[in-house]
């Protein structure tokens, strides 16, 4: 597991990375991903978190039914999760169609972008944070019912500062997941780019090396991303 990263980073000169990275194409590529992605979790971190705290409270049946749902999209196989939303959203759809007559086009567009990677990832949020409210002690929930406090009071004053750290790294995993998916958004939007396709187009146009040194960043992010969640579930920060 360790030898293709070691290899990589012997084999790549900083000033190849710099060259990858600074393209014209590369910027745009990083802007596309970046803001597909933060606009897929910002939806499923609102949708997520709160659908994760209700999860948490249903019967252990039911919680086990919906979260089997939850997980099917991460079983999937990215492209044949790709071609499910094409299918869902192409104009020939009645959906598509219906969203087409209104203005609102996700095949090769941005929006289309952050649909597939919300599609692939935005269940993370929601499972993760199930898992978080779960663990927490149910003496802090308990003593705020019987001081009279409601539902939402509940969730938004006591279990979820005390479920925070372990949401932010859900949400954090799932940002990953979100600005590194290829799959399904080279099949809904292979227009623009995001960074995961520019990949692909490098590797196909210009070779294994170029490609190799624009995936340097993937490492960097990556790393970051583990060791932010580190610290937060450690509370460093």
């Amino acid at each position: 597991m360790v030898a293709p990263i070691v290899f990589m980073l012997a084999t790549v000169s900083p000033s190849d990375v710099v060259g990858a990275i600074t393209a014209a194409g590369a910027r745009e590529a990083v802007r596309i991903s970046f803001v597909a992605s933060l606009a897929a979790v910002t939806v499923a971190t609102l949708l997520g978190v709160p659908a994760g705290y209700g999860l948490s409270n249903l019967r252990s049946a039911w919680r086990s039914i919906l979260l089997f749902v939850l997980v099917l999209p991460l079983g999937f196989p990215p492209v044949a999760s790709g071609i499910m939303l094409l299918n869902a959203v192409s104009s020939r759809s009645i959906f598509g169609a219906f969203l087409s007559a209104h203005g609102l086009y996700l095949v090769d567009t941005l929006p289309g972008v952050a649909l597939a990677e919300f599609f692939v990832s935005g269940s993370l949020v929601a499972i993760t944070s199930c898992a978080a409210f779960r663990v927490l002690d149910p003496i802090y929930v308990e003593s705020a019912k019987t001081l009279g406090a409601s539902h939402w009071r509940i969730f938004w004053s006591v279990a979820l500062p005390l479920a925070l750290p372990n949401v932010a790294t859900g949400i954090l995993l799932a940002w990953l997941r979100a600005v590194g998916e290829y799959g399904a958004t080279s099949i809904v939007a292979y227009h623009p780019a995001s960074l995961p396709v520019a990949l692909y187009v490098t590797l196909s146009a210009q070779g294994l090396r170029q490609a190799v040194a624009l995936s340097y960043g993937f490492i960097f992010l990556a790393a970051i991303i583990v060791a932010l969640q580190w610290c937060i579930r450690r509370r460093v920060v």
